[in-house]
């Protein structure tokens, strides 16, 4: 494909796993209300949230490739996103203390040639042992502020996990390997084979 892909988001994360795998990104911030976006089922929100952003992105762009992708965090069937204060974000850590979470990434591919969608869903441990201290001094770093679920693994969140288990991509915010087969299938390759 000449033209770069859509992505339906301003994640600087989804755009640089897209790139290192080799795919041209453009970023186009959806107009998407999340709060008007309603399911029980917090793999299915996250897919409903990710069509909602791919449609509305390619509605502006209607020949070009759009991705869209959303991620929930979920203990059980409670939902929870990004945190809304320091607060917030300490209370959201203590509750996962001890705990196997959820994290489902919804995905959808949508083009003129057709849609492709799907939802990874990958389960984390947060460690029993964290003390109350060292969960605050994460909270000041900031860094886990603009996550679902209020942690960034790949950085310094890393000490918060015992177990990971499912596809290490998704944590960060996509299934690249479901997203790099639906690409293929519509023709997209990553490296110019020479003939």
């Amino acid at each position: 494909m000449t033209r770069p892909l859509i992505l339906a988001s301003t994640s600087k994360w989804r755009r640089k796993m897209l790139e290192d795998a080799g795919i041209a990104v453009e970023l186009c911030a959806s107009g998407v209300d999340e709060r008007a976006v309603h399911d029980p089922d917090p793999a299915r929100l996250a897919g409903l949230l990710a069509r909602a952003k791919a449609k509305e992105v390619f509605q502006q762009h209607p020949e070009r490739w759009v991705l869209g992708a959303d991620q929930v965090g979920h203990l059980g069937d409670e939902a929870f996103g990004k945190p809304a204060d320091p607060d917030d974000h300490f209370a959201r850590l203590a509750s996962l203390r001890g705990h196997t979470h959820h994290l489902s990434t919804g995905w959808c591919l949508l083009g003129p040639e057709g849609v492709q969608e799907g939802v990874c869903r990958t389960a984390l441990t947060v460690r029993a042992d964290l003390s109350d201290d060292e969960l605050w001094a994460y909270v000041r770093t900031g860094e886990g502020s603009g996550c679902a679920g209020g942690y960034a693994v790949e950085g310094l969140g890393g000490f918060l996990f015992e177990r990971i288990e499912g596809d290490w991509f998704n944590v960060v915010g996509l299934p690249l390997l479901d997203v790099m087969t639906a690409l293929r299938r519509w023709g997209w390759r990553a490296l110019e084979v020479q003939g």
